[in-house]
């Protein structure tokens, strides 16, 4: 574009002589579909996502406009560098408080409610707490709250099913709490991030939600499911053995994989399930109560047993945990 260099003193300008329109600096289109360009800096919103996200054209591909990483002025809880030279720092919430942005910008969050607890007697397992993991999430300068779910009570009475876990959040950004594992004389199991799992006898597990975790499994005659984990579903109880709890998901960003999120084993007159891995509490085969979920892994309590006549309690779920992690 040629420039003019012959105004006049006092002369108006125009925006036909700037040419000062935003498709004449930087072409730009909207749509769903990848548009077909050679044109470096061309700006693309793709209606994909809502709102809808703005790309540009670098030579080779659109790639997603970045304001950098964020950074948090509270005290690191560790630092590492991952196998692609890239140094990071994270911090690390089991219990809830406050995470102080001080440059806006992207960050990796990962965020697992509380899990549930399991039921009294041939009982099914808690549902693991709910977990998500979310990368390159805008986070805004300022005081962001963080809250970190309590597990959920594992039952004391065969006619109440295990206590749902509570949420964890960090800002906007939330998941749900694991559903309570079915009791001997309320057998369903309870709805949640993980589904809870069913009782003896009772086909009526507790539901997932799909972007948190799965469903929990069914009793059998002498036996309740296992909770729901994040990665799998609560195996179902099979004559008198419990099911085993749903496995959670690993994940390293704190450095090293752990994995998170597992579902409490089912319990009954004979073989307790195990524990989902991430933390799920194994279910009993006797009166004794099932063990607890693992604290800040979001797992799931394991379901009580039975013996003689007697019933075993239901194991309470596992806090969750709230980890964020910047670039540095």
């Amino acid at each position: 574009m040629a420039v003019r260099n012959d105004f006049s003193s006092g002369e108006v300008l125009t925006a036909a002589d700037l040419n000062d329109t935003f498709a004449s600096k930087l072409p730009y289109s909207y749509g769903t579909a990848t548009p077909s360009t050679t044109v470096d800096g061309f700006v693309w919103f793709d209606e994909n996502t809502t709102p809808p996200t703005p790309k540009y054209w670098d030579g080779s591909a659109f790639q997603t406009f970045s304001a950098g990483p964020a950074d948090f002025s509270d005290a690191a809880s560790g630092t590492y560098t991952d196998g692609g030279g890239q140094s990071w720092k994270y911090i690390q919430y089991t219990a809830s408080g406050t995470l102080t942005v001080t440059k806006a910008g992207f960050a990796d969050v990962l965020i697992v409610s509380g899990g549930a607890g399991g039921g009294k007697g041939y009982a099914g397992g808690g549902g693991a707490g709910g977990y998500r993991y979310l990368t390159d999430v805008y986070l805004s300068s300022g005081s962001l709250t963080v809250t970190v779910g309590a597990g959920g009570a594992g039952s004391t009475n065969q006619s109440v099913a295990g206590g749902t876990g509570s949420i964890s959040y960090l800002s906007e950004y939330v998941t749900a709490g694991g559903g309570g594992g079915g009791s001997e004389s309320l057998k369903a199991g309870v709805n949640g991030a993980s589904g809870g799992g069913a009782a003896n006898n009772s086909i009526v597990e507790g539901v997932g939600i799909s972007i948190f975790g799965n469903d929990g499994g069914e009793g059998s005659g002498g036996a309740g499911g296992g909770g729901g984990g994040a990665s799998a579903a609560g195996a179902n109880g099979v004559s008198s053995t419990g099911g085993a709890g749903g496995a959670g998901s690993a994940n390293s960003i704190t450095g090293s994989s752990v994995t998170r999120a597992g579902g409490g084993g089912g319990g009954s007159n004979s073989v307790g399930g195990a524990g989902g891995a991430g933390g799920g509490g194994g279910g009993t085969g006797n009166s004794t109560a099932g063990t607890a979920g693992t604290a800040n892994t979001g797992g799931g309590g394991g379901g009580g047993g039975e013996s003689g006549g007697t019933r075993g309690n239901g194991g309470n779920g596992g806090s969750g945990v709230v980890i964020v992690r910047v670039k540095v």
